[in-house]
């Protein structure tokens, strides 16, 4: 058969006078139609390309990482556990997104830098809120947003809520685990502290993982996030160095010092610490 004749045996829906399409559906001219580069080079439309789909992957982590927030403060934990592996799996995609910025030599990223002006992903609100609901809080970041009142507003909410840890540590301590009273009802703008008593709270569940099986895989669920977003920093400051050097960012910061600092930062300790411990 001819590949029309194929397309004619199957039925296939042919005219779309009067009905939504695939592009309809998925706002595609609107999508496609956001790459705007403002260099003459060639490459500037990687660097556009991956950007903005790391933002749209970050727009569904943010979903995913919200609704299993909701689930664990409801003691739904398998929804939780769906959605939790869900973003651990699009940190993995963002991670191999890495190697497609790689393929950016320096000459190739010095054409279209002086085209960026200030802008860097260190403004990205969309990844503020993400480390701002993983626990890593930091009031001087809420300064980046000020300028745009409903950003800042996204940014604020997840600032002033519990992270995705104070939502674990709070099922725990409902599940009769003893977790200190200064670790459930604290200011939820401040850094998270690690504690020993958090720390042997979690050991009673991996020590008796029969016995707390929800619990213990819950800190397996977190363990993974943790371990995904890891490597995607260590490929973000790779990828950095190996396209600009040391040269700052853009936005700033002193590039591949700042991301270093960034990687010594631990979201879960108490997660990580118990397996010396156990």
């Amino acid at each position: 058969m001819t590949p029309l004749e194929v397309v004619q045996s199957e039925k296939a829906q042919l005219d779309f006078s009067e009905s939504m399409t695939y592009g309809d559906y998925l706002h595609l001219d609107e999508l496609l139609g956001a790459q705007k580069p403002r260099s003459p080079d060639h490459n500037e439309m990687l660097f556009i390309i991956q950007h903005q789909t790391s933002e749209l992957w970050m727009k569904l982590m943010l979903h995913e990482l919200r609704a299993a927030m909701d689930d664990l403060a409801k003691d739904e934990l398998s929804d939780a556990f769906k959605k939790l592996a869900r973003v651990s799996k699009i940190m993995e995609q963002l991670v191999r997104a890495w190697d497609v910025l790689a393929t950016m030599t320096p000459p190739e990223y010095s054409a279209i830098r002086p085209y960026l002006a200030n802008s860097s992903g260190f403004q990205s609100a969309q990844y503020r809120c993400i480390e701002f609901a993983l626990g890593n809080k930091n009031a001087a970041m809420l300064k980046l947003h000020a300028h745009r009142p409903d950003l800042l507003a996204q940014v604020l909410a997840a600032f002033v809520s519990p992270s995705l840890y104070d939502e674990a540590l709070r099922l725990l301590a409902r599940r009769g685990l003893a977790i200190p009273a200064s670790h459930l009802e604290r200011d939820w703008t401040q850094a998270y502290v690690e504690s020993d008593e958090v720390e042997q709270a979690w050991l009673v569940a991996y020590r008796n993982p029969k016995q707390h099986f929800d619990l213990y895989q819950l800190g397996e669920e977190l363990t993974d996030l943790e371990d995904a977003f890891r490597l995607w920093r260590f490929r973000h400051v790779t990828t950095v160095e190996r396209v600009i050097g040391f040269k700052r960012g853009t936005g700033g910061t002193g590039g591949v010092s700042y991301l270093r600092k960034m990687l010594d930062v631990v979201l879960f300790p108490e997660i990580w610490k118990l397996r010396t411990d156990l």
